[in-house]
């Protein structure tokens, strides 16, 4: 009786059209090849072949190296060209819904003083060597219950996975573990994206909640072991940074559903164009009602995945709008030094200060940091002219 052996696929690997050569190489080596041939048969006559050669050779190991070489499993042409379109494209961009604007005279002499003082290119001066562009992110908005609206490209949810311990498991619990998972990847029909990510991660309110916590413990070495876990807490963060992973499911949805295709080796070049056709016009006309229907499509594949993940013990949670909001701010800002919220004013709300006739706050940001008038005057009646030392000065001043 035979037996199912499992043959591991790259399913992101380019077929191989001659050899070890992908039809991307091969276009690049037959294309260098033909055109130097070309360049060799016109100019034999008038070139000898040591000159013709000088030319010819570094062209040639240039193209098989951007053709052949590889960094990070990416091949140097699309290096090479992600390089270009890189360099030819703005080089500062802002949020600008209204429009865009020119850059300030102060800012554009900054960016030349930048410039002359780092040895760049001093052809360019004033205004027009910031030239802002329209900035443009993938996500236009989140709604209130939490789907991320991607403009013409459709909706997307993102979902925070539990994680389960796999090495501590039998060999019997890691095969139906892997089978669990194996058939939810089975049972996709669009693509699906899983984020493992890692964030700083924040101990005070956790060691604030420890200490303040303490003192109502029913015995007095718990109270103890709290304040001294607290310690240790407040030690690790001040010694170490601290991190935290986190595992996230995102779903993207387009606005129209996509055709069936059949067979097994993909739709024919035929019926890829006439589909891409078909989207493109489909785009054009983009309702609520269509978006609406994507949304639902989102919704159905976020319930299967949830019931096919959880026999494995992975807990699928989708995150509400303000979730969903300060993953895509620390998403784009990893080293803010603001922790993102969902009570933080967005790019396009208006920030205004409180009113003349409201109270201020004092407490807001914290202790207040300038004391108050009666405060100041406690201080004068405590102040002690014999206090030397400042320690004595503090105890005084605290009377």
């Amino acid at each position: 009786m035979s037996q199912p052996i499992r043959i591991p696929a790259d399913v992101d690997r380019e077929d191989r059209v001659i050899g070890p050569l992908t039809a991307r190489q091969l276009a690049i080596l037959a294309v260098t090849g033909i055109v130097l041939y070309g360049a060799y048969s016109a100019t034999r006559v008038m070139i000898p072949v040591a000159a013709f050669l000088v030319v010819a050779v570094p062209i040639g190991v240039t193209a098989a190296f951007l053709a052949l070489g590889q960094r990070d499993g990416v091949s140097l042409d699309r290096l090479v060209l992600a390089a270009l379109r890189q360099r030819l494209s703005p080089q500062h961009r802002v949020a600008a819904p209204e429009g865009i604007r020119p850059a300030p005279e102060w800012l554009a002499n900054q960016v030349a003083a930048t410039a002359s003082s780092t040895g760049k290119d001093k052809t360019r001066t004033g205004p027009a060597a910031v030239s802002p562009s329209a900035l443009r992110l993938p996500a236009e908005a989140v709604t209130d219950t939490g789907v991320i609206d991607l403009g013409k490209d459709g909706v997307a949810v993102v979902a925070v996975c539990s994680t389960i311990n796999f090495s501590l498991r039998t060999a019997t619990e890691q095969e139906a573990l892997v089978a669990s998972f194996g058939r939810y990847l089975h049972s996709l029909t669009a693509p699906v994206q899983v984020l493992v990510r890692a964030e700083r991660l924040d101990l005070s309110a956790a060691i604030a909640e420890l200490r303040q916590q303490a003192g109502g413990l029913p015995h007095p070495a718990l109270e103890q072991a709290a304040l001294e876990h607290a310690e240790y807490l407040d030690q690790l963060r001040r010694a170490t940074d601290l991190l935290r992973r986190q595992v996230l499911l995102v779903l993207r949805e387009p606005l129209h559903a996509r055709a069936s295709t059949d067979g097994l080796g993909g739709a024919s070049p035929l019926g890829a164009l006439r589909q891409r056709r078909n989207a493109t016009k489909q785009a054009a006309r983009v309702d609520d009602a269509t978006r609406r229907a994507a949304e639902t499509r989102l919704v159905r594949r976020l319930g299967e995945a949830i019931e096919l993940l959880s026999p494995a013990g992975i807990v699928v949670t989708p995150l509400d709008a303000g979730a969903a909001t300060s993953v895509l701010t620390a998403a784009c800002n990893p080293d803010s030094l603001i922790p993102p919220a969902a009570g933080l004013a967005g790019a396009d709300e208006v920030i205004t200060t409180a009113d003349s006739d409201d109270e201020w706050d004092t407490n807001a940001f914290g202790p207040a940091v300038f004391a108050t008038a009666d405060q100041d005057s406690g201080a004068e009646d405590a102040w002690d002219d014999t206090a030397e030392d400042p320690d004595d000065f503090e105890r005084s001043y605290r009377r």
